[in-house]
């Protein structure tokens, strides 16, 4: 029956993304703002989809740990592409920090590219992470949260972190506040999983890291608070669903 249903999904996801992307090619004609706020409805159409097709619903928590501004730097846990919709989506005129590769998909990274997105070759060293930092400074200026995810990659449930450096250099050459960000996703929309499973995603926000700390000393509290934080949704969820 999962099986069934997750084929049922990713049929009528593949339909709803034909009959999105084509239209969309006009908004980029239009300010960056329309296409983000386009981002947005599609991301609530495969929301709703996941909900009445393959019972997988989600909760936000901790939205009152956002900066009432766009300065600040949300660096998420990253298991599933379900969260790289939400974040997106959901969060006010985000600049999302991606490779490079995403923007030649075709639509798919066109959108990308008009919603104001750092793409960063990851086999350019100093320079990518020099134009990283100079790019985000300017998506902050105009009130742009910049979303990370520190792993550069999803990995999946109870595989060890491994949180790359830059996510410090960023930190100390943005000088913004941090918000971290836990999730359980990789349980019910796994890495590369054709399957997806009945029960609750949650997106956690988390209290904010301040500026000023010393690389080491950060690096080490955003990997201790997300990893924590994840690992105790991830062992709620297994709780309530019974996995």
């Amino acid at each position: 029956m999962i099986f069934l249903r997750s084929l049922t999904f990713n049929i009528f996801y593949l339909i709803w993304c034909a009959i999105f992307f084509t239209p969309c090619l006009l908004l980029m004609l239009f300010p960056q703002r329309y296409m983000l706020i386009a981002g947005h409805y599609w991301a609530i159409v495969i929301f709703w989809l996941l909900k009445v097709i393959c019972g997988t619903t989600y909760e936000i928590r901790g939205k009152e740990n956002l900066p009432k501004d766009g300065k600040f730097l949300l660096v998420s846990k990253h298991q599933s592409a379900w969260e790289t919709i939400a974040l997106m989506a959901f969060q006010d005129n985000p600049c999302i920090v991606l490779k490079k590769q995403l923007l030649r998909i075709p639509f798919f990274g066109w959108y990308l590219w008009k919603s104001g997105v750092v793409a960063i070759d990851r086999k350019a060293g100093t320079k990518a992470l020099r134009q990283m930092i100079s790019e985000s400074k300017e998506a902050l200026e105009q009130n742009r949260p910049i979303v990370i995810f520190p792993e550069g990659t999803r990995s999946t449930p109870g595989q060890p972190p491994e949180y790359q450096t830059g996510i410090a250099a960023l930190y100390s050459g943005l000088n913004v506040p941090v918000c971290p960000a836990a999730l359980n996703s990789g349980l019910f929309w796994g890495k590369d999983a054709f399957v997806k499973r009945p029960g609750t995603i949650v997106l956690e926000y988390l209290p904010l890291i301040p500026t000023g700390l010393k690389p080491r000393v950060f690096m080490k509290t955003l990997q201790d608070t997300i990893e924590t934080a994840s690992n105790d949704l991830m062992e709620e969820a297994k709780k309530v669903e019974g996995k």
